[in-house]
């Protein structure tokens, strides 16, 4: 199958508890909201928009090419909510696939963000994401690292923060490291919807299980709607959150 039609919407708050004024936070000389902008045109995106309350982050922005800034409200709760308004300014029709590649992904692929298009379209869900396999069991009992479980059409069954599937046994035994299998899948967070379904997101209220684990995601399987978990074709880069996740980005890029 060729890759789908798609736009992105990328959500970029200048507010930051960790680090403030994230989406201007320079890598290489340029701001990361610049860097993640570039990522949704070299996945060939239809269309590519940032959805801010900002005007500094529409400032740097301007100039380039392709990509289109939507200036939203500052009192959202979520991403989601920033990205629906951001479907309203741009007049996406209901089907249009919109893959939110969040703002603090610099270095995400141009293949995963075309493949969790692909999944939205392929499995005729309204959502889709991404996961990759968990490597080692430091990973899987890491509560911020998100785990997800798919039933055997490659739909999501749940999403925790707690180590899922837990194989009894072998636990039993012994937690230092995973028994064979590969059951285990670590989420990445980048989403595709069809726009009317993201409008519909959006107005949901928050579920008890979204709630609890504090996982926006867990409010689409409460309410009855499926998501199709694609596997990443390449590895994703951690996004950044710190400022030493910021340093770490620098050297990174030095040292290419």
């Amino acid at each position: 199958m060729s890759a789908p039609d798609f736009v992105v919407a990328i959500p970029a708050r200048y507010h930051s508890s960790r680090l403030p004024g994230k989406p201007l936070a320079l890598i290489a000389g340029e701001p990361m909201v610049v860097h993640v902008a570039r990522r949704a045109l070299a996945a060939g995106a239809r269309q590519a928009w940032v959805a801010t309350d900002d005007q500094r982050i529409a400032d740097a922005l301007a100039g380039l090419e392709g990509i289109q800034v939507a200036m939203t409200a500052a009192g959202h709760a979520s991403g989601t909510d920033r990205l629906a308004e951001c479907a309203a300014i741009a007049g996406w029709s209901d089907d249009t696939v919109v893959v939110n590649l969040q703002g603090d992904e610099p270095f995400a692929p141009a293949a995963g963000i075309v493949a969790v298009a692909t999944a939205l379209v392929q499995q005729q869900t309204p959502m889709a994401t991404l996961a990759t396999p968990v490597a080692d069991a430091p990973v899987l009992f890491d509560p911020n690292v998100v785990k997800v479980v798919r039933d055997a059409g490659g739909r999501a069954l749940y999403f925790s923060r707690a180590p899922i599937p837990w194989p009894r046994d072998a636990f039993a035994v012994d937690r230092s490291r995973l028994p064979a299998g590969n059951h285990w899948l670590r989420h990445i967070g980048i989403y595709a919807y069809r726009a009317g379904f993201l409008r519909q997101f959006a107005a949901m209220p928050a579920g008890g299980l979204e709630q609890l684990e504090s996982l926006e995601q867990l409010r689409v399987l409460e309410a009855g709607h499926a998501i199709a978990v694609g596997l990443a074709p390449q590895a994703f880069p951690p996004g950044i959150d710190t400022a030493e996740d910021l340093a770490r980005a620098n050297a990174w890029l030095a040292a290419q």
